[in-house]
């Protein structure tokens, strides 16, 4: 198979606590690769697992993780570690990552698929995500962070109070994070790209509305046929319902990073939950900060997905 060709390279290589973009030096691309790429709580794994079943034809639940390498995460391996084991898959490899699409390389071919979601739905996501990490999971953390000099402290505990996660989350970004990683960034590199034939743009309120034809949808861009006897089954095992059922198969490793392991990973996977809980004053904050920084197109598809607010691609 030719190696596709690499259209740029990373442009900044921004880290976090959790994240880095240097973990992805090393990272030899196959012209058939898929890359996952989310800001975190938008969906990442349900369209991990999505493509798992498209990409092995199976309804068959597999661990994420160790189909799904994800380079960047600095809790799991040492940097480098992940190449050999994506370099031994034999299947058609697809990536999980949180950054940027500036902060990656960029391979003509290579397929890229954005999963977005409305922004307080993220962050109360992430909310229930960071303020469940285990005893194990926040010793890692802090073990990273000391020894990184960015940073040179214990990974900073998460209040239990979500209305105080959102303030911050609005008003500094995620966790002290370099702000090329937050979230308006992260929306804005895609979006800016969205022209490209190898970037494709999926919302999370497309998928809780009509899963099986935003499963299509992604099957069509990886060029992935599915015999039309197998998508009713491919589609049930793609619910929530599913997933959560299936948490041990999808996601072993949850036990020891959250609270209630995958149970609490895959917590209610629903939108809104937000506007009874957020305090006004923050939630107009947001609104302000959304029209500073996104182009009106991009603030409403982010808000509303594809059905209502048209495909990005279509976007002026």
């Amino acid at each position: 198979m030719t190696a596709p060709k690499l259209i740029r390279p990373a442009l900044h290589q921004p880290r976090s606590r959790v994240f880095e973009a240097a973990r992805w030096d090393g990272y030899v691309a196959r012209a058939d690769d898929i890359v996952i790429a989310t800001y975190s709580k938008c969906g990442t794994t349900w369209m991990q697992h999505i493509v798992s079943m498209l990409v092995f034809k199976s309804a068959e639940p597999r661990s994420v993780g160790d189909v799904s390498p994800w380079p960047d995460f600095r809790f799991m391996m040492p940097k480098g570690a992940i190449w050999p084991m994506a370099e031994a898959q034999t299947h058609r490899r697809f990536f999980k990552t949180h950054l940027p699409l500036d902060a990656l390389p960029f391979y003509e071919g290579v397929k890229y698929v954005h999963v977005a979601r409305d922004g307080r739905d993220a962050a109360l996501s992430l909310h229930n995500h960071l303020a469940n990490f285990t005893p194990q999971a926040l010793a890692i953390a802090d073990k990273i962070s000391l020894a990184d000099l960015m940073f040179a402290d214990p990974f900073p505990r998460t209040t239990e109070d979500a209305r105080a996660f959102f303030h911050d989350w609005v008003a500094h970004g995620q966790a002290g994070n370099d702000e090329t990683l937050d979230f308006f960034h992260v929306e804005r590199s895609y979006w800016a790209e969205r022209k490209r034939p190898n970037i494709f743009f999926v919302h999370y309120n497309d998928l809780k509305a009509d899963l099986g034809g935003e499963m299509r949808r992604v099957a069509r861009f990886l060029g992935i046929e599915i015999d039309e006897t197998l998508w009713p089954a491919l589609i049930e095992a793609a619910s929530f319902e599913a997933m959560r059922k299936n948490g041990d198969k999808i996601m072993p490793y949850a036990h020891a990073l959250w609270e209630g392991g995958p149970s609490r990973f895959l917590h209610k996977g629903t939108n809104g939950r937000w506007r009874d809980l957020f305090a006004p004053e923050d939630l107009a904050a947001y609104d302000r900060k959304v029209a500073a920084a996104f182009p009106p197109p991009l603030a409403r598809w982010v808000e509303h997905g594809r059905r209502i607010a048209g495909d990005p691609k279509d976007a002026v």
